[in-house]
C-alpha cells in the first residue's frame, strides 16, 4: 500500500467516525426522547391542574402589568425567539435552545450571559437547567476570571429589558 492510499484510508475512517459521532445521538436517543416528551407532557398536565387549584384557593397578589407579562411568557413564544435570535449564534435552532427553560426571562438571561461572557450557550444552559446551578455559579465555573455575580445581574437586566 502506498503512502497516499494509507492517508486516504485514514481520512475515510476519520470521516466515518465523525459522521457516527454527529448522528449517533439522533439515532439512539430518538425513541427515548419521544417517550420522555410524552411523559413530561402528561406530568405537566397534572401539575397544571394542581397549580390551577392552588391558584384558585389563595388570594391574588397585585402585581404590575409588566411583571405579569414577563412571568407569563414561555421560552418557546415566537416573539421571544424573534427577539433573542440576534443574541445567540447565527444558525442556532431556537426551538432547541428554548427547550427546558421555565420562562422567557430565564432563557433570555442565559442567552445574554453567554454572549457577554463568551461562554458557549449550551454550557451555561446545561449548568443552569441540568445541574440546577444559579446563573452566577454557572458563569463562575465556566470562566474563573469573570465577575460572575455582576455578569449574572447584567444578563438578567438585559433579559428583562428585551423580553419585557
Amino acid at each position: 500500500m502506498t503512502f497516499g492510499k494509507a492517508v486516504a484510508a485514514v481520512l475515510v475512517l476519520v470521516a466515518v467516525f465523525a459522521l457516527g459521532v454527529w448522528t449517533g445521538p439522533y439515532l439512539t436517543d430518538r425513541d427515548v426522547m419521544v417517550a420522555d416528551k410524552r411523559a413530561h407532557e402528561t406530568a405537566r398536565v397534572s401539575d397544571d391542574d394542581k397549580a390551577e387549584k392552588a391558584r384558585a384557593s389563595r388570594p391574588r397578589a397585585v402585581r404590575p402589568e409588566h411583571d405579569a407579562e414577563v412571568a407569563g411568557l414561555p421560552a418557546s413564544d415566537p416573539e421571544v425567539m424573534k427577539r433573542l435570535k440576534p443574541v445567540l449564534n447565527m444558525g442556532t435552532n431556537m426551538n432547541k435552545a428554548a427547550e427546558g427553560f421555565k420562562s422567557a426571562e430565564q432563557f433570555a438571561a442565559v442567552a445574554y450571559a453567554a454572549r457577554n461572557t463568551k461562554i458557549p450557550f449550551v454550557v451555561l444552559k446545561h449548568r443552569v437547567l441540568n445541574e440546577g446551578k444559579s446563573l452566577a455559579n454557572a458563569i463562575a465555573e465556566s470562566n474563573v476570571d469573570a465577575n460572575a455575580a455582576a455578569e449574572a445581574r447584567r444578563a438578567r437586566a438585559e433579559a428583562r429589558e428585551n423580553v419585557g
